[in-house]
């Protein structure tokens, strides 16, 4: 498990990961073992597998099997690892039946909730007071919002899928020959280019790693509806990001110096229609 990342306790035992969880307010925990047991019903070995829970303590807790491998973040992504979890995450998303992911509660984060937050954020007004390429960005990014096709009937490229829409490095365990995933507190019924784009749009993709972006979604397969849906949702989830990061605790940033600044870059190149910035040092 990717304990150093961890917004939870994590503890590792003998063939066994305890988590504690420090927040569940969203259900985390609830989703966290619904997506286990799934997958060990679909998808056997993709993911830890489950061995007990208690959802009613206080605070909740899981114990799961402990997987082979270390987190993709923090290093250079090699092309032998890109494209193994590209394998694993489309098998992820074909793995559970149509059926039953319509049975699945939506996941905290799909594209329509994403389009309401950063609407909030824009009525709420504070962006205003940015400078530079964050309040660049955030210009240009009003203007396309307002026009945005992840909103209204009708939208083509739309998968309905079980997804983590995690998409922080750290949750992909490599272990030589193959991915597995872990963390699956924001779990639920999404759509698959979202869920995509939630990973090449995370920051850990570029502020500590090096990531192909191409590689990793030429390897997915999209069919040309998902291709054409790519864009906006890539745009959605790095205008949420650029929004967080405006809210970081200078006294305690979890990020690196210049990361608000490198993240308005990336939204004004996805803005412009430049999707050739796919691999940051």
């Amino acid at each position: 498990m990717a304990g150093r990342w961890s917004t939870h306790d994590i503890e590792l035992g003998d063939g066994v990961v305890v988590k504690r969880f420090r927040a569940h307010g969203r259900d985390e925990h609830r989703r966290e073992w619904r997506a286990l047991t799934l997958l060990a019903e679909h998808a056997p070995g993709l993911a830890p597998a489950p061995v007990r829970a208690d959802l009613d303590a206080d605070p909740p807790v899981i114990v799961m099997s402990r997987l082979p491998g270390e987190p993709l973040r923090g290093a250079r992504v090699t092309s032998a690892q890109v494209t193994a979890l590209a394998a694993a995450v489309t098998s992820m998303h074909a793995a559970v039946p149509p059926a039953r992911v319509a049975e699945l509660p939506e996941a905290p984060w799909t594209a329509g909730r994403a389009v309401a937050l950063l609407e909030s954020y824009y009525r709420e007004g504070s962006w205003r007071s940015l400078g530079g390429p964050a309040r660049e960005a955030f210009e240009h990014g009003e203007r396309w919002l307002g026009s945005s096709p992840l909103t209204g009937p009708g939208q083509r490229g739309v998968t309905p899928v079980f997804g983590p829409v995690d998409g922080n490095l750290a949750n992909f365990l490599w272990d030589g020959s193959r991915v597995r995933l872990v963390d699956f507190e924001d779990s639920g019924r999404t759509d698959r280019v979202f869920d995509l784009a939630t990973i090449v749009e995370h920051v850990s993709a570029w502020v500590d790693s090096t990531f192909d972006a191409a590689l990793f979604l030429g390897a997915c397969g999209l069919d040309a509806e998902e291709a054409g849906r790519l864009r906006a949702c890539r745009l959605v989830a790095a205008l949420v990001w650029l929004m967080m990061l405006t809210r970081e605790d200078p006294a305690h940033p979890r990020n690196p110096p210049g990361t608000l600044e490198r993240q308005a870059l990336r939204c004004l190149a996805l803005l412009e229609g430049d999707q050739a910035e796919t691999r940051v040092s």
